[in-house]
């Protein structure tokens, strides 16, 4: 008993000596510059490093936790457009990119094997997380004139849905109907509950942040081609039904509605014969019609533009980019303003994809070919955008959302993590 007694105590006192060893150390390697420095020197380093950067030590670990600075980091971090791109059956998937640090390269994540981990999911959906296809969600960032092709490492076996302040909205496969939130650069991942089942081409889904709270809205068509709505707060277990837009009046489903000047905006079709914009406050949660200036062509779209909604329209010889304020009390008396004309450069197929939230520049990608153009408005010169990889996914695809890297988290009261 003694000699257990003795053992005991040599353990705990090289345990002690461990770690006021380490504690030296780490104050040892935080002596030689103040906080303020640290930081600074921290946020300059590549997005995708800091995850990892974090566990260095203690006062590493608190700063790039702390919430001034991820975002102090969100503010410095220009938009990308995020998509998925198929992995050819039977291939291995080594998820390199120009923007990864070599740590990270090789080191995959999926999704659905997350999900798998964390719940009691029954047998049809383990076999079918294996035997699905799937997907590498990947990113471009247009700078300097040259678009970066990155790859956050990630495979899942659905599309995303939507994308709001570094989050973005992903189908989750395993549950028919369900959608998960996930941050893909700190890749956490939270499972919402499954809302009203209906056909995936019959439904669109909006993700905004109101109120300091992320909000998803769920729109869809029944059998009776009634349109609905239904909302859920991340903090909440439940959706919550509210009244959809005016009968008659369609969005564009499979299309994620753009978020911008307190509400979410769909155009209803690209033909020739729309002219304005279904439009729900995400406060009020009411639906408004929004004329818009002109009526909408083919290659035409709304987008957010800073703090507000903007509307690019093509004319014969030139390109015409609206601007509107404020949608809530104005209803027909919306005023649209005229921001710029592009008339150096432009082409009638060109279709905006989305602004940069820094620089201002508008993106652009030609219908016919997939080339990409970028339009910087101090200039007013059109630049084609040097692709460092041009997948046929990226040329083609439709659904090619803004989004933005970011270390952030939902608040702690939704931080049911997995």
């Amino acid at each position: 008993m003694g000699n257990s007694t003795k053992f005991l105590e040599l353990v705990k006192e090289r345990s002690m000596s461990k770690k006021v060893e380490d504690e030296g150390k780490e104050k040892q390697v935080s002596s030689y510059l103040d906080k303020d420095c640290i930081t600074s020197i921290l946020m300059k380093l590549p997005l995708e490093s800091l995850p990892s950067s974090r566990f260095v030590c203690k006062a590493w670990y608190d700063i790039i936790n702390s919430l001034p600075f991820i975002n102090n980091r969100l503010e410095q971090s220009e938009s990308v457009l995020i998509y998925v791109k198929p992995i050819p059956m039977g291939s291995s998937h080594h998820y390199s990119s120009p923007t990864s640090t070599s740590s990270n390269r090789g080191n995959k994540f999926s999704v659905e094997g997350k999900v798998l981990q964390s719940q009691t999911l029954n047998m049809f959906a383990y076999q079918m997380a294996n035997r699905s296809s799937k997907f590498s969600i990947n990113f471009v960032e247009c700078r300097e004139g040259k678009g970066v092709t990155g790859d956050y490492g990630i495979e899942c076996l659905g599309s995303i849905r939507a994308a709001c302040n570094g989050f973005i909205l992903l189908d989750n496969r395993l549950k028919k109907g369900g959608v998960l939130v996930m941050n893909p650069v700190t890749r956490k991942l939270l499972a919402l509950p499954v809302g009203t089942l209906t056909r995936p081409e019959w439904e669109s889904y909006g993700f905004s942040l109101t109120g300091g709270r992320y909000k998803v809205v769920h729109l869809f068509m029944d059998d009776m081609k009634y349109i609905a709505c239904e909302t859920l707060n991340l903090g909440s277990r439940s959706w919550k039904p509210v009244n959809g837009p005016p009968s008659g009046r369609l969005p564009r489903f499979g299309f994620s509605p753009v978020s911008a000047i307190g509400a979410l905006h769909w155009l209803p079709t690209l033909s020739s014969d729309n002219n304005f914009t279904v439009s729900m406050d995400l406060e009020t949660e009411k639906f408004h019609l929004v004329p818009l200036p002109k009526i909408c062509g083919t290659h035409d779209r709304i987008l957010e533009m800073g703090s507000l909604l903007g509307f690019i329209t093509h004319e014969d010889l030139h390109i015409d980019v609206w601007k509107l304020k404020s949608v809530v009390g104005q209803g027909d008396d919306a005023v649209w303003t005229k921001h710029h004309k592009i008339t150096r450069g432009s082409l009638i197929d060109m279709v905006p994809l989305f602004c940069l939230r820094i620089k201002g520049d508008v993106i652009f990608k030609r219908h016919e070919g997939g080339s990409v153009y970028s339009y910087d408005f101090e200039s007013e010169t059109m630049t084609m955008v040097e692709m460092d990889e041009m997948d046929e996914e990226f040329r083609f695809y439709a659904n090619l959302l803004p989004h933005v890297n970011s270390l952030g988290s939902w608040t702690a009261a939704t931080q049911n993590l997995m």
